[in-house]
């Protein structure tokens, strides 16, 4: 479904990134994975999946990266700004250095990797962003304020983009997945362990029974609904904040 078509994936080392990336790839697309950690990376390199160094809270690194991934492997059609941090604090214990990474990763991040791919995605005849949120970008998340700004924010910019780019074939939307399992949830048990003194059983299930459906979320669940958005017949679909959830309502 995908041949021909160049995607890049910011943070697709690991979990829903790595995940999107590998599914892209199963329907032929060539893509382009990024993140900070080379050797992390490099271990996914795959059949048509292609590593490259880049820090999304760094604007000449964002820059240089997207334009390195445009020369070596043509215009990107699929933007996926995936890199983010996920990381509860209570507002009164939370410092400006705090506030500020956080909105550098998850929304400065993911404008300036839209930005610059729409550079090139502009001079084709269709092109997908798609945002992984959160469902913390939809409601409020208990304990993490800031990281539940920085995710309404994120869809924020996506309808403003959907808005922008309504008559053009181009359509943004955005992923919005409850707790998934990956190395943010195994991070955040040990911090909320730490906080509490609660075992990693009790700590894992404040995450978990957060999904009606009493269980962590697959990444590949995830990367399903970014294939389904670069569908043929997805084109229609634009401007939407898509729960993957478990049935949260």
């Amino acid at each position: 479904m995908l041949d021909g078509k160049h995607a890049l994936v910011t943070g697709g080392g690991s979990g829903i990134g790595l995940a999107i990336a590998r599914a892209l790839a199963a329907e032929g697309a060539t893509v382009t994975i990024t993140g900070r950690n080379v050797d992390r990376l490099e271990a996914a390199r795959g059949p048509h999946i292609f590593p490259l160094s880049m820090d999304v809270m760094d604007e000449t690194s964002v820059c240089h990266g997207v334009a390195e991934a445009v020369a070596e492997r043509g215009p990107i059609q699929i933007c996926v700004p995936n890199a983010g941090i996920a990381e509860g604090r209570a507002l009164l214990k939370t410092d400006m250095a705090f506030w500020r990474t956080m909105m550098a990763t998850n929304l400065d991040g993911a404008f300036l990797t839209i930005r610059e791919c729409l550079r090139s995605m502009s001079g084709t005849d269709w092109g997908r962003v798609i945002a992984v949120s959160s469902i913390a970008g939809l409601r409020g998340l208990k304990g993490a304020p800031t990281y539940t700004a920085s995710k309404h924010a994120l869809i924020g910019l996506i309808r403003g983009l959907a808005a922008d780019y309504a008559k053009k074939p181009y359509t943004f939307n955005a992923l919005c997945p409850a707790y998934v399992d990956t190395d943010i949830v195994t991070n955040n048990v040990g911090s909320i362990m730490e906080r509490t003194g609660w075992s990693e059983a009790e700590a894992r299930a404040v995450m978990v029974d957060v999904n009606p459906h009493g269980r962590l979320i697959a990444p590949e669940e995830v990367a399903q609904a970014a294939v389904w958005l670069c569908h043929p017949n997805s084109a229609s679909v634009n401007g939407q904040a898509i729960q993957i959830a478990g049935g949260e309502v």
